[in-house]
């Protein structure tokens, strides 16, 4: 027999787990039986994903509050996740110490855990207490059974903020992020033995009223049974929680609620059904398609909503309010999928991305909107681009000449400066007469007020950046008949042609001066993140950052075969230093394949560049490789922080076989797909059929193709052609031909380039 040893072993056993999971998957053949919430739960350096349990868009999110997958302690159950990742309100904690010693949070081993989108279960081992929850839109269910004889505790943390029991009913709110108050109504399915407030460790019935800091209140049941909570939350009121209660949980059973959550999930999952490919890769496509699923989050209760730019009620007039978006990673692939699959839904974003700007005293289209406001993370203000996607593809449920006022607002009236709400400063000013950012040199002290410390300029990124959503400006100007506005957004969108570098075929850092930075190393010149000139990632990433002009940066290369030449070495080139040192400069520039990161999101077009160089079959063999290569159905199956749906919207489009390069203009790149079928059913009954039967791993090159019915000899496809349904046919081989390599064949750029 041959010896295996034991790390062997358990490597064997656990793929032969994987494969017996895949295969129930297989058998249920319901969309959301493929979702891993466990995917990407370990990250490689930056933020994991999280199992997160909610129904689509849902404002109540949930996931056990640990600080990895690998910890062995859960430091109790968040009742509702309410600002990205970090921030959660009312810890709901249980437990049946024996020693009788309580706290806020209890710190507990958890087991036997169970997570779908849409249920929780786990074993609070030490508590010898068993957890379950289920969610609606902005409530949920909680059945805590206690196991043994002694009393069960059950305790509500409101951190800061005000709780009060009273018989079976706990009411309050806590405090959080930029003075927003998160309201909460619950009432438990029997009256408790005793209630209280949490005092030096222990009950106190003498109270049932906790406010300020560590405001807790404690219940008690007897062992040996089993609790339910339902609870409700509003950023309203709570006699808006009460009614949002009473809509959703009450007289429903935690059943019945998983029941419709499961169901929700499969509605919104099953708008796209494919057929064909690995056990894995459909694992792969559906949780990617359920990340993509968690934000924006609806925050309308009942017609109104809370508005956080200006902290007051408003009626949503039909028209329901999301936020928590996360523009910079989300404009590129989430909300063009979106544009798609459900344009009533992306209207009512882009609608309520202008209700922020509305509300908001200056005006300004958000960049990073969230549960407590326009955080104004990242560079640029890629929202215009969400804004133009829409209307190239027809979009028509908006006021667009009130967006284009904010979208210019936003990016003429607000510095450009990274992570700043600072209003312009010379540093714009400059943009504006000279058309690029100045870069300072390495040891120049930073003068200009609203340049965030850790951030820096990002001088080369702020530039191309927003070069791109000039040229969102110049296309908007142009649909609203203003000419000379679209005019003079055409020429600004250029302006990444004054950082380009001839002699090295890459975008380099000018001073004030309009010299360059000098000498410069393209992989590690900027500090950490390369923040000094770039963002995140490094120059051999910014390379590409001209979604709106591939044609252009073709011919300031020098041509079709310098420009091949140069994106084949981005895959090839070394990372020039051990790779320690590597990530302890660059620690966002993760999935590298050469110096091509998959980690990050500016790196997500890059693959599809080939198409526009008349090497399509290089698209087809790398964004094949690629998705296999980082996004895979276990814990690290996701090479870096996945942003909101940023990473995952890469995912979705790349595995039904297209991807949209530039967000703006109506047009779609094809890659290759790991389907042999892909129906995407659209509003109104309509479906988009992609047809691939002879695709497989191997056989990932394309080497014919219709759309509708017509012979097509292109690597793209109109938006017009797919927008009401239809049918694309593509023949796929194992070797690949010269098909979609024509000149006339490359996707649609930006306008005729001027003379540089």
């Amino acid at each position: 027999m041959m010896n295996v040893d034991m790390r062997t072993l358990s490597r064997i056993l656990a793929s032969l787990l994987i494969v017996l999971a895949l295969n129930g998957h297989a058998a249920s053949g319901a969309p959301v039986d493929y979702v891993n919430p466990y995917m990407g739960n370990i990250s490689h350096l930056l933020k994991p994903t999280y199992p997160t349990v909610h129904l689509p868009y849902g404002m109540l999110r949930f996931y056990p509050n640990r600080g990895s997958h690998v910890e062995g302690k859960v430091n109790g159950l968040p009742l509702i996740v309410v600002n990205h990742r970090e921030n959660s309100c009312f810890t709901l904690s249980a437990t049946q110490e024996a020693d009788g010693r309580l706290h806020r949070v209890m710190r507990t081993d958890w087991d036997n855990e169970q997570i779908t989108p849409y249920y929780y279960r786990s074993d609070l081992d030490q508590q010898r207490v068993v957890a379950e929850f289920s969610p609606s839109h902005h409530s949920a269910i909680v059945r805590l059974q206690f196991i043994e004889s002694q009393p069960g505790f059950v305790i509500l943390d409101a951190g800061h903020g005000d709780l009060k029991v009273t018989g079976r009913q706990v009411v309050g709110h806590q405090d959080t992020w930029g003075g927003v108050k998160v309201f909460l109504y619950a009432e438990f399915d029997q009256s408790p033995q005793a209630a209280g407030v949490l005092r030096d460790n222990h009950m106190d019935a003498m109270f049932t009223h906790s406010h300020g800091d560590h405001a807790s209140v404690v219940m008690r049941y007897a062992g040996r049974s089993t609790v339910v909570m339902r609870y409700a939350v509003s950023l309203i009121s709570v006699d808006q929680a009460r009614a949002n209660f009473q809509a959703e949980v009450a007289g429903k059973s935690l059943d019945q609620v998983k029941e419709l959550g499961r169901k929700a999930w499969n509605d919104e999952l099953g708008k796209i059904e494919v057929d064909g490919g690995t056990a894995g890769d459909r694992v792969v496509f559906y949780t990617s398609l359920y990340r993509c699923l968690e934000r924006p989050v609806c925050i309308s209760e009942q017609g109104r909503y809370f508005c956080p730019a200006d902290h007051q009620v408003h009626s949503d007039e039909g028209h329901p309010f999301y936020t928590d978006d996360w523009l910079w990673d989300t404009y590129r692939a989430t909300h063009p999928l979106r544009v798609l699959l459900d344009p009533d839904r992306e209207t009512d974003i882009i609608l309520s991305l202008m209700r922020t700007a509305e509300h908001d005293p200056r005006h300004w289209f958000p960049t990073f909107p969230a549960v407590t406001g326009d955080s104004r993370r990242m560079n640029c203000n890629h929202g215009v681009a969400v804004v133009a996607d829409a209307w190239a593809k027809g979009l028509r449920g908006f006021d667009l000449a009130a967006a284009y006022d904010y979208c210019r607002r936003g990016i003429e009236e607000k510095t450009l400066a990274p992570w700043s709400s600072h209003e312009a400063t010379w540093l714009d000013t400059f943009y504006r007469d000279h058309g690029y950012i100045p870069a300072l040199h390495p040891g120049e002290q930073e003068t200009v007020p609203g340049v965030n410390g850790w951030e820096k300029r990002q001088a080369v990124a702020v530039t191309l950046g927003t070069s791109y959503d000039q040229w969102c400006l110049s296309q908007i100007a142009t649909a609203l008949g203003r000419t000379d506005d679209a005019r003079h957004y055409l020429r600004c969108s250029y302006n990444y042609r004054n950082l380009f570098n001839t002699t090295t075929s890459f975008f380099h850092p000018k001073d004030k001066d309009g010299q360059w930075i000098e000498p410069f190393d393209y992989k590690f010149a900027g500090g950490i993140g390369a923040r000094d000139y770039y963002d995140e990632n490094n120059g051999w990433t910014y390379r590409w950052d001209v979604q709106h002009n591939p044609a252009d940066l073709i011919a300031l290369m020098g041509g079709r075969e310098a420009f091949v030449r140069n994106l084949d070495q981005t895959f090839d080139e070394a990372l020039g230093t051990e790779r320690y040192n590597f990530y302890h400069q660059l620690p966002d520039q993760t999935g590298n394949v050469g110096q091509f990161t998959m980690g990050n999101e500016p790196s997500m077009h890059i693959p599809y560049l080939y198409n526009y160089a008349g090497q399509p079959w290089k698209t087809q063999k790398r964004v094949r490789d690629l998705v296999h290569q980082w996004f895979r159905n276990d814990l690290m199956g996701v090479p870096g922080d996945e942003d909101g749906g940023g990473l995952s919207g890469f995912v979705v489009f790349s595995m039904m076989g297209f991807y949209p390069v530039t967000p703006g203009i109506a047009a779609y790149n094809l890659g290759s797909p790991f389907f042999t079928a892909t129906r995407i059913h659209l509003p109104g009954g309509k479906v988009l059929c992609i047809k691939a039967p002879k695709a497989s791993e191997q056989a990932k090159y394309i080497v014919g193709a219709t759309v509708n019915g017509k012979r097509c000899d292109r690597p793209w496809f109109a938006h017009d052609d797919v927008a009401h349904g239809g049918t694309i046919v593509l023949d796929m081989s194992v070797r690949h031909t010269l098909w979609g390599s024509g000149a006339a064949a490359v996707p649609p750029s930006s306008q005729p380039c001027p003379q540089p």
